[in-house]
């Protein structure tokens, strides 16, 4: 690793702080105080099988039960990315998708993760579960060097969508995040989820879609330059990131990827639930042709949902959950309402609908012609 480490410029100083320094801020003061005991006698368990964005694991909408332990694993990958065609980033990930799976619990339950780290990558990881409540989110407990594992647990007791991101330390927190090292969880409520008069309402089809700003350095030809590895990159990677301003914006880790093939599917009179989530930079969504018949702000499911929004705001280190039912078949763009992001950065999406058009909310009068004088 030092090998490695000196021969791309890189000081044994700093080698130590990508690696045992960054372990050294110890966990104890965490686990030393324990006061109220977990009590999880007689808790069924229950293994949740991750899937890749943007799509959901199988869960239940409503679960009236007791609390569970929801079992899962992932494993952190670190590898190259083809953000568009010929430009690539060297990416770190949760189960080697950007963003990692979105997890799906209800509250009261218990989140039990085994978080593992590959000898095969270079760097420290943890996680930090913005639904949960000390220790850092759950990233001091969770630091995990190559050839690693660790399992926590944490309670699911406020309901939302929420994001959950690598944050090992110092420098090292942005520079994960930016790398693409973050995801979602969503916490159900037990009843289900309510509109904004309080009644009950369901989705056919739900999708999570992650906006990532990525930070590429150019050569001095202008070029977009290309690395080993993410250690490779990260001094190039940090001077661009000094500047604020995104080279490329992804909605699930490449430019493209839900559109055409990889578009979100629907059909005329299906309740499609969305969720957005922007782990660094702040985002505003806007489905064009569309609505957002319901929006939970800042992803609380204990808020009361906005009503037919245009467009709803998605915070840095926030996600974002939004309802609408599809009342016209065709091609409709899901997109970040900056447009510069959208069309020129990458920050867009398609879903398609298949249906009977309803020419009772929109129709061509008259098609294109010459004007008259």
């Amino acid at each position: 690793m030092s090998h490695l480490l000196k021969k791309i410029g890189l000081s044994v100083a700093f080698t130590l702080t990508l690696s045992t320094a960054v372990i050294a801020e110890s966990a104890e003061g965490y686990i030393a105080n324990i006061g109220i005991q977990s009590n999880l006698e007689g808790l069924e368990r229950v293994k949740q099988i991750l899937v890749a964005p943007p799509f959901l694991p199988i869960h239940q909408q409503k679960y009236s039960g007791k609390p569970r332990i929801i079992e899962m694993e992932m494993i952190i990958e670190e590898k190259e990315i083809e953000v568009e065609p010929g430009v690539f980033v060297q990416a770190m990930t949760f189960d080697g998708t950007n963003p990692g799976p979105m997890m799906v619990v209800h509250e009261g339950d218990y989140v039990e993760l085994t978080l593992k780290n590959p000898k095969t990558n270079l760097l420290v990881h943890n996680i930090d579960f913005h639904a949960a409540t000390g220790a850092l989110g759950g990233g001091a407990l969770t630091k995990v060097a190559p050839g690693e594992q660790v399992v926590l647990r944490f309670k699911a007791d406020k309901p939302g969508t929420y994001v959950y991101h690598c944050a090992p330390g110092g420098v090292m927190v942005p520079y994960h995040v930016v790398a693409g090292m973050y995801g979602a969880i969503m916490i159900l409520p037990k009843d289900g989820l309510k509109d904004n008069k309080g009644k009950s309402v369901t989705y056919d089809k739900a999708y999570y879609v992650g906006e990532q700003g990525w930070y590429i350095p150019k050569d001095h030809e202008g070029k977009y330059q290309r690395y080993p590895n993410s250690v490779a990159a990260m001094n190039d990677t940090l001077k661009v990131m000094r500047k604020l301003t995104p080279t490329h914006i992804t909605y699930n880790g490449k430019k493209g990827a839900l559109i055409g093939k990889g578009a979100m599917k629907a059909k005329v009179g299906e309740t499609v639930l969305f969720i957005h989530s922007q782990a660094n930079e702040d985002s505003r969504i806007h489905l064009i042709g569309g609505h957002g018949d319901l929006v939970w702000p800042g992803g609380s499911f204990n808020n009361t949902p906005t009503v037919d929004r245009e467009t709803w705001s998605v915070l840095g280190g926030e996600a974002v959950a939004a309802m609408y039912t599809f009342k016209q078949p065709g091609i409709y763009a899901y997109v970040n309402h900056n447009l510069i992001e959208a069309i020129m950065l990458g920050a867009a999406a398609h879903v398609s609908v298949e249906g009977e058009w309803n020419n009772d909310l929109m129709e061509q009068v008259q098609p294109p012609s010459k004007i008259k004088n």
